[in-house]
This record gives C-alpha cells, structure tokens and sequence, in this order.
C-alpha cells in the first residue's frame, strides 16, 4: 500500500511513468546498480483560462553490495523539481548498511524517518498533493499553508536514520540531524500494518523537534522560519478493500516565539480512490489553519480535489483533475512516465 500511495504523489498536465520491472537494472555477483525516474509536463489552468505549465520530476540511482548473507551496504542518489526549484543539487544523497533480521542505518541527505515511514492521501492526480504541492506553485494563497500532513523538518540536512526491520507488522525508527538552518533536529515514527486479507490497513504517527530554526525553507505561501523551536506530530491511517483506498491523516505544528507572519497551525484531510481496470478515480480534501497560537492573525485554506487516471500502459498514464483551491478553481491535466 506504501508504494502505491508514493506512486500517487504527483493541474493541467501531463506524467511520464515507467514502473519499477521497468527500471534499469544491472546484477553481477554481491553487487548491484538500479535506476529509476519518471518525468511529469502539463498545464494548470487557475480559473479556467489562461494555462501554466508544470512540470514535476526525478531521477534516481541505486548501488547494493552484499557483504554478507542478510546485510547490504549501499548508497542512493536522487534529484527531483523540487530539489531543483529550491536551489539543491540532491533529493538524497546517502549511504546505507542494512540487517535483514534487525534493520537499517542511513547517514546523508535524505528525509527523515518521520517523513518515510508516513503515509500519504489517496490522489491519482499529478499536483504532488502528498508533499510540496504544485498547485500553490502556480496558485498564490494569501497566506501560509501547511500543505503536507506528514512532518518536514529539514530534508536537505545531513541525517542519521535508524530504522528497524517489519516484525509483526509493526516498524519504528529514529532521526538526527544538523544544519546551517537549525541547530539540531530529532524525531521519531511507528508504522503499523496489516498487509494481508481481504482489508489491508497502515497507520502511523511521528514527532518532530527542530532546535533554532533560522531561515529555515517550511512551507507554502510563507516566509522562512526563525523561532526558538519548532515542534510537530502528525499522524496518518490508509485502509485498502479490493479496488478502493481511504485515507486520513493530520498533522499539527506549535514555533516558539516566531519572528514575522506565524506559519505553525494544524492541518487535516482525507481522501478515497477506486481502482476499475485502467482506470482509476479519486476525491480528496485538505484544511490548513496557520497562526492559530497566541493573537496572530490566521489563515485558513481549503483544497478540494477530484482526479481521474487512465493508465495507458504499464509505462504511460494520463490523468485530469479539477478542484478548488485558496477560493480559485482550476483545471489539470497530465501524463506520467515512469522509466
């Protein structure tokens, strides 16, 4: 279900999509090279007129060397848009050693264990809905939004993760981090699932704590962050019953003495797909309240968004989806390569 509900995170426009049997892939004896990416162009059209392109992408490789049986050392590249349009030359660029029977260690630049091991809304549209969305890229609001509901606390930093091995269905993990932006940054997640049976369900909750923030890069329509902490929860559930996925999640956001306009608040949303042959529906909802703390002025946001893909190939979708959002309406569409 995880992977299915990343392969979601993506108004008018088109995606490239190439699945990962269709990655390159080289093998030769302990070692291993995997690539992967997909490309996304298209249009957004706010108030129906006048289109803007869009475009959302990722390339990303893959090096394993068995150095015993059960464990696995590595080392993973990726750049993405986002990464790009935010001046980095790196989604992730990290290391890893891996215990099949225990877990897994990550030292580099890469996102937070709170951020990986959290679940995201059912969307099978292209607007990136599960991150940094592309619709507030081309759809100004008026204020701050908290846009993404699983926790950002500074990806671009180097990071130690720890994270442990499924067992029971249950998996946890913790991160540290350092930066020029903050001091420091902990957090910690836990994953429970049931992947099997007729209802698959996986839920998740995760913490965050950032030490002086200054400058720091946090979200939508806002300045960046200086305060004497931040702190953050958030928590998500996905349920799967053969063609349809419900998802949920929220997450809240408390900065301690903020300098200029507040951007902490909380935010909520859920979301529902169905999956019929090549085509696939869905219907999900985010609320955004900022600068709730104290008697700052708040600033509340609805985005209201209904998508419909048709999977071309196993290579190539296309998708539209119209919605609502910071009070404008707006038309997308798109097609998706994955390679």
């Amino acid at each position: 279900m995880t992977n299915k509900t990343i392969q979601w995170m993506g108004a008018m426009g088109v995606i490239l999509t190439v699945g990962n049997a269709n990655a390159f892939t080289y093998d030769r004896g302990r070692a291993a090279v995997k690539l992967t990416g997909y490309a996304t162009p298209g249009l957004i059209q706010p108030d129906f007129s006048d289109g803007k392109f869009i475009a959302d992408w990722r390339a990303r490789a893959q090096f394993n060397y068995a150095v015993a049986q059960g464990q696995s050392l590595g080392a993973i590249y990726a750049i993405d848009a986002l990464a790009t349009d935010e001046g980095y030359w790196a989604r992730d660029a990290f290391m890893f050693f891996e215990m099949a029977r225990y877990g897994r260690i990550e030292l580099g630049l890469t996102d937070s264990i709170a951020k990986k091991l959290g679940v995201g809304l059912p969307d099978v549209g292209g607007l990136r809905i599960n991150d940094q969305s592309l619709i507030f890229k081309k759809i100004r609001p008026d204020g701050p939004i908290i846009s993404d509901l699983t926790i950002n606390d500074g990806r671009y930093s180097p990071r130690l993760n720890l994270a442990s091995m499924p067992r029971n269905g249950i998996q946890f993990g913790t991160s540290l981090a350092t930066s020029e932006h903050f001091d420091f940054s902990a957090d910690a997640a836990i994953k429970i699932r049931q992947p099997y049976g007729r209802i698959k369900t996986a839920f998740t909750l995760g913490a965050s704590f950032i030490d002086n923030p200054h400058n720091l890069r946090v979200g939508s329509g806002t300045q960046n962050l200086d305060a004497d902490w931040r702190a953050q929860g958030s928590a998500g559930i996905n349920i799967q019953y053969k063609g349809w996925i419900f998802g949920a999640g929220g997450r809240i956001v408390y900065d301690k003495n903020a300098l200029g306009r507040p951007s902490d608040g909380v935010a909520a949303g859920a979301g529902l797909s169905y999956d019929l042959l090549k085509y696939t529906v869905s219907a999900t909802y985010l609320f955004s309240d900022t600068g709730i703390w104290g008697n700052a002025h708040h600033y509340i946001d609805h985005t209201a968004i209904a998508s419909l893909r048709y999977k071309y190939s196993k290579n190539v979708d296309g998708w539209v989806s119209l919605g609502l959002s910071t009070e404008t309406p707006f038309l997308a569409a798109g097609i998706r390569v994955n390679f």
